[in-house]
């Protein structure tokens, strides 16, 4: 019985990813991330405080963070993709040094948050807050110190250049290695130029990127609510198909009941043929041989009245030509002595053959009684069972069609018993309220982050117009300075360049705080919000949060999921159904329901097999062989053994006359040339009408003859044949017809039994798949992983990974400003033209006629 394979829906295309990707700088924040939250959540070790670290008594190690070499999701993925990766490996010792060595992170942070509130302090709740946070507070406070100091050292520096103090007097002092040392400013300026620049455009790129990802985020999340209420969708659907292939062993249980007598009557006869089909066949086997030998009789008696006739007709004939014969060869006198006419005569005589009478009168009261109709009727009452079952089973038929329309009652209404409808309406009313909130958020947050990518567009147009200022005083300085200028004659495109670094100075005061602040902003959202979910999702460690009891105030998963037992957890359901096991698996459905239970059609089965115990069917008698019947089987077979043969064989070998007529006839044409002339003519005329005697005496005889001896030895080998076959044929036909007054009524009842539970196994196959469906095939709950796997690549690799590496590049662009105000300023004061002019002079001083003359730089001050 086929009964097909549960129908899987199927699912629209993955999520779609942004356009722009930049692994190497992604990879570069989770570095720079995990160096400032180097742990993740401290939820391996277990102990009673943090400061006991010796009398831990198991520590077990912590999760390992993602391989950042594995990038995904760079176009459309399809449903069946898995979207978490799998972490990258963490020695062993180390992770236990980090986790339970010196106490930087929170011993067991999610274990004590999960204690009451009675069991440990406020103070203790916030030194183990603190701790898990350390890193990023660190990053926070050095911040705050940027976004307070750098203005502040800005204004102050301003002032002190005011005053003519920190480089603020038009002087530069001039020397050997003046040229080096711009030379080496300009290298270093236009590496932090350059270093700008990548920051800038790396962060540009990073905005656009988070843009595209908040505007795809809603219609990835729509396609993955699609294909997760496709799912859903398909659960009812799944159902109905399970329980609708009831119509399978129920349509064959029918037709089998329509079709009851074809069915249950060639079963019985089936059985009742193997035991007397052996004994049937010997007794019209026996008939057969019968037939044959009284056949064989026959023409032995035929044939003999037939030679007897012909005998009658030629011996006048065969006397008279002898007589004939005599005369002519005693008028021929000597010459012919030798010749005797007294062999013109019959050898045999017919008449002496033995009579077969009595055997054809035995063999014909055999084959004129009602033997062989009555074994016919055997096979016709036969062949009568189906329509006997038919009618005699009508009633059982009916009740039992009754109980398949209960058994088909109780199966349907399994729809609204199984509780995998229950989980599917509970998940659906989440989805719809979660779909409600994105609906109500989209536009606002749509909106938002346009305003958001103005802000942060408008922040890299400031780190541009920064580098901008800085790559134009690269620029015009060296374009107009002039090795031999006075540093007070410098050109005025030199004295641009100078003026445009340190416009770039100004500028990097007056907005680097914004620029910090900006960056410690998302930095401690982005950053904060990657390590606690995305680091702790993919390390398995946030299941293990969500697992905690009560830690989550008013979620407790098993009551959302109607799970008494209590037993169901986030993670476990997670990695079943990454591994598409069936929800009633995965939710431990057999501790609520018990398929066992809902699948139990026995009352009415046993109804069934009630109904069929009643049934008694009864068949026409079945009579081989009546004891008459026997009796006169075996004194025929004894009355038709053959007379003795054995003296009408032997002359049926001789030839047919005492003489062979044509010898006869040769010798008498060899005495025509001895004879007289008288008797010549008559020997000519003896001669010719003996060897036309003879082709008639061949022609009519041979047939016969051969006949006779032909059917003589078949009647006595069949003779023999029936003697030996009779006793055995009669005794198995005894022992079958006391086998069917014994045994048919147990026949009846075991092929009615088979029928019985040849129906009922259409349902014990139809229970067994239903079960095995709905525990493996039904609600296969992949689609649920790989919503949750959609929202965290959503969540981490579109949005996250965007915002993180917008603050890291905007920082990176920030950092350096630090560096490009002091060599900027450095380097401007080669450019800028000065209002005092320190003067580097080669003059000869001549000492004396004897001696060298040596040149001695000396400088001076020229206002």
């Amino acid at each position: 019985m086929e009964l097909g394979n549960v129908p899987q829906p199927q699912y629209g295309p993955g999520l779609e990813a942004p356009g722009s990707s930049t692994p190497g700088l992604v990879s570069m924040v989770h570095g720079f991330l995990r160096l400032v939250q180097p742990h993740g959540l401290p939820i391996g070790c277990n102990y009673t405080t943090r400061h006991d670290i010796n009398d831990r008594a198991f520590c077990q190690g912590q999760g390992e963070p993602r391989d950042e070499g594995k990038q995904h999701r760079g176009g459309t993925l399809s449903p069946s993709v898995q979207i978490s990766q799998s972490p990258a490996p963490m020695p062993a010792t180390g992770s236990l040094f980090l986790l339970c060595g010196a106490g930087l992170q929170a011993g067991n942070l999610i274990a004590d948050l999960a204690q009451p509130q009675s069991e440990k302090g406020s103070e203790e709740y916030v030194e183990e807050l603190l701790l898990y946070e350390l890193g990023f507070l660190v990053c926070a406070a050095i911040g705050l110190l940027f976004i307070v100091l750098v203005p502040l050292v800005g204004c102050c520096f301003c002032c002190c250049r005011c005053c003519g103090l920190c480089g603020g007097r038009m002087y530069q002092k001039q020397g050997r290695r003046t040229g080096c040392r711009r030379r080496a400013l300009y290298g270093s300026v236009l590496l932090l130029s350059a270093l700008l620049l990548a920051g800038d455009v790396c962060a540009f790129i990073s905005n656009t990127r988070l843009s595209q990802a908040v505007s795809g985020t809603f219609p990835n999340i729509n396609t993955t609510v699609d294909n997760l209420g496709t799912y859903l969708a398909s659960i009812p659907q799944q159902v109905n198909f399970v329980i609708n292939r009831s119509d399978v062993p129920l349509d064959r249980t029918n037709s089998s009941l329509q079709n009851i007598g074809p069915l249950l009557g060639s079963m019985i006869i089936s059985d009742i043929r193997s035991s007397v089909d052996g004994a049937l066949g010997s007794l019209q086997s026996l008939l057969g041989a019968m037939q044959t030998l009284a056949a064989a009789f026959g023409t032995i008696n035929s044939t003999q009245g037939r030679l007897e006739e012909l005998q009658g007709n030629y011996s006048p004939r065969l006397g008279n030509l002898r007589e004939s014969l005599g005369q002519t060869l005693q008028r021929c006198g000597q010459p012919c002595a030798s010749v005797s006419p007294d062999g013109v005569t019959f050898t045999a005589n017919y008449s002496t053959i033995p009579s077969v009478e009595q055997q054809l009168e035995a063999l014909g009261e055999v084959l004129g009684s009602s033997l062989a109709d009555d074994l016919e009727k055997v096979n016709s009452t036969l062949e009568k069972t189906p329509d006997e079952v038919q009618n005699q089973t009508r009633d059982v038929v009916t009740k039992t069609q009754d109980q398949l329309g209960l058994i088909q009652e109780e199966i349907r209404s399994l729809q609204q018993q199984l509780p995998l409808l229950d989980v599917e309406e509970s998940i659906r009313d989440v989805i719809s309220n979660a779909t409600s909130v994105l609906d109500d958020f989209q536009q606002p947050l749509t909106d938002l982050d346009g305003i958001r990518w103005s802000v942060c567009a408008f922040l890299c147009c400031l780190v541009l117009l920064l580098v901008l200022c800085n790559l134009l005083g690269l620029l015009l300085g060296p374009l107009g300075l002039k090795e031999s200028a006075l540093p007070t004659q410098r050109s005025c495109l030199s004295n641009t360049g100078g003026d445009f670094f340190m416009a770039g100075v100004g500028f990097s005061f007056i907005f680097s705080w914004l620029l910090m602040l900006v960056v410690l902003l998302t930095f401690l959202l982005g950053g904060n919000t990657y390590m606690l979910v995305c680091e702790s999702w993919r390390s398995q460690q946030l299941f293990q949060l969500v697992d905690t009891p009560g830690l989550i105030p008013g979620f407790n998963l098993s009551e959302a999921l109607g799970d008494q037992s209590g037993t169901l957890n986030f993670s476990q359901i997670y990695r079943q159904c990454q591994q598409d096991t069936a929800l009633w698996q995965t939710l431990h459905l057999d501790q609520r329901v018990s398929l066992d239970e809902l699948l139990n059609i026995s009352q009415y089965t046993e109804e069934i097999s009630a109904a069929f115990e009643e049934v008694n069917i009864t068949l026409s008698p079945i009579s081989l062989l009546t004891e008459s019947q026997g009796d006169l089987l075996l004194s025929a077979s004894r009355a038709a053994q053959p007379p003795d043969f054995t003296h009408t064989l032997e002359q049926l070998d001789q030839t047919l006359t005492l003489v062979s007529l044509q010898d006869l006839a040769t010798e008498l044409e060899q005495l025509v040339d001895k004879a007289g002339a008288d008797v010549k003519q008559d020997l000519q005329a003896g001669a010719a009408e003996l060897r036309e005697l003879d082709r008639e005496l061949q022609a009519s005889f041979s047939g016969p003859l051969q006949s006779l001896k032909e059917n003589i030895h078949l009647a006595q080998s069949r003779a023999a044949q029936l003697e030996a076959q009779t006793e055995p044929a009669l005794d198995k036909a005894n022992e079958t017809q006391e086998f069917l007054g014994r045994e048919v009524v147990n026949i009846i009842k075991n092929e009615t039994w088979a029928f019985l539970e040849g129906m009922l196994d259409f349902f014990n196959t139809y229970i067994a798949w239903a079960k095995s469906s709905l525990r493996r095939d039904v609600a296969r709950c992949k689609p649920i992983a790989q919503t949750l796997d959609n929202v965290e690549a959503i969540t981490c690799d579109y949005l996250l990974d965007s915002l993180n590496t917008f603050w890291f590049s905007l920082g990176w662009c920030t950092i350096f400003l630090l560096p490009s105000i002091v060599l900027a300023v450095r380097l401007a004061k080669f450019y800028r033209r000065m209002h005092f002019a320190d003067v580097y002079r080669n003059e000869a001083v001549e000492i004396g006629p004897v001696y060298n003359l040596y040149r001695i730089p000396r400088p001076s001050t020229r206002h």
